[in-house]
């Protein structure tokens, strides 16, 4: 791989992915040293964080490395799609309406609900007995 690079960071849940996309390669995707197809097998997550390069037509222009962390499958998948469309901003700023339009570049801001004393869950709340 050449060494110009182009890089982004995303975030979902608890999951945090850095997406390097390098110019003129050939669609190969590593993800943690593996190949895309075995680190995601279930059908259609690696279409899924695709979306923002099948947005503009480039899906076999860019080798992809991404290194992620934390969280569970769609977590990373999420992080991982968030992470190639802020790397194409970096490579072409003119593709932020289409984007921004497409949803890509939307942090999904939700997370995990921290447990209150004296509930069994976040708002779960034990059963109420009379006697």
């Amino acid at each position: 791989m050449s060494a110009q690079y182009y890089e982004g960071i995303g975030r979902r849940k608890s999951a945090s992915a850095r997406v390097r996309l390098f110019p003129g390669g050939t669609g190969n995707i590593i993800i943690n040293d593996k190949d895309a197809r075995d680190y995601l097998p279930r059908p259609g997550d690696v279409e899924i964080f695709m979306q923002p390069l099948n947005e503009i037509g480039q899906d076999n222009s860019y080798d992809i490395t991404i290194k992620v962390s934390g969280g569970g499958v769609s977590g990373q998948r999420d992080a991982i799609r968030l992470g190639v469309a802020r790397a194409l901003l970096k490579i072409d700023p003119d593709l932020r309406p289409r984007m921004r339009s497409g949803g890509y570049l939307t942090r999904d801001a939700r997370e995990k609900e921290r447990k209150k004393p004296g509930l069994k869950r976040a708002r779960k709340a034990p059963t109420y007995t009379k006697r």
